[in-house]
C-alpha cells in the first residue's frame, strides 16, 4: 500500500461555543474561543489516501483530481467563512479542529473510491491538528447520522 497525501489551505473564522451554555460557561471551557465575534485561523487541509500504484500512470490517485475535488467541495465552501454562519455543512455544528476534520472526511468518502480515503489531518494552528480516519465517533450537533453513530437524542 501506498499513501499520497494532498495538502491545501484555508482561511476562515469561528466562534467555539455551546449553544445550551451560559456565556461564563462558554468562556470557562472555550477561553477565547468563545468570543462572540468569533476569531479566524489560517487552516492546513491534509487528505491522505491510498491504494496500489496503477501500473500504467504510476499513480495511486491523480493529485490534480484530488486537489479539484478539494477545491469544488471543500475549499470553494470553506474559505474566507465563517464556519458558524456560511458553511452549510456545519450549521449546527461546533467548528472545533476535530469536528472539522470529521465533515470534511464526510464530504470526501462520498466522493472517492471505497477504501481509497485513508486520512484527512486539519492544522487549526501549527501546534495544533486533529486526524480523523473514518472511525463512528458521535458529534454534538444537529440531530442526525454523523459519521455512523446516532447523536444523543436522535
Amino acid at each position: 500500500m501506498v499513501y499520497v497525501t494532498r495538502r491545501a489551505t484555508f482561511c476562515a473564522a469561528h466562534r467555539l461555543y455551546n449553544p445550551q451554555w451560559s456565556d461564563e460557561r462558554n468562556e470557562e471551557i472555550f477561553g477565547k474561543c468563545a468570543n462572540p465575534n468569533g476569531h479566524g485561523h489560517n487552516y492546513v487541509l491534509e487528505v491522505t489516501v491510498a491504494g496500489v500504484p496503477d501500473p500504467e500512470t504510476g499513480y495511486v490517485m491523480d493529485l490534480k483530481r484530488l486537489a479539484q475535488l478539494l477545491e469544488e467541495e471543500i475549499l470553494s465552501k470553506v474559505d474566507h467563512k465563517h464556519l458558524n454562519y456560511d458553511v452549510d455543512f456545519l450549521h449546527g455544528i461546533n467548528p472545533t479542529v476535530e469536528n472539522l476534520a470529521i465533515a470534511f472526511w464526510r464530504i470526501l468518502e462520498a466522493k472517492l473510491p471505497r477504501g481509497m480515503l485513508y486520512a484527512v489531518r486539519v492544522y487549526e494552528s501549527e501546534n495544533n491538528y486533529a486526524e480523523y480516519r473514518g472511525e463512528p465517533v458521535p458529534v454534538v450537533g444537529r440531530n442526525r447520522l454523523y459519521a455512523g453513530v446516532a447523536l444523543e437524542g436522535s
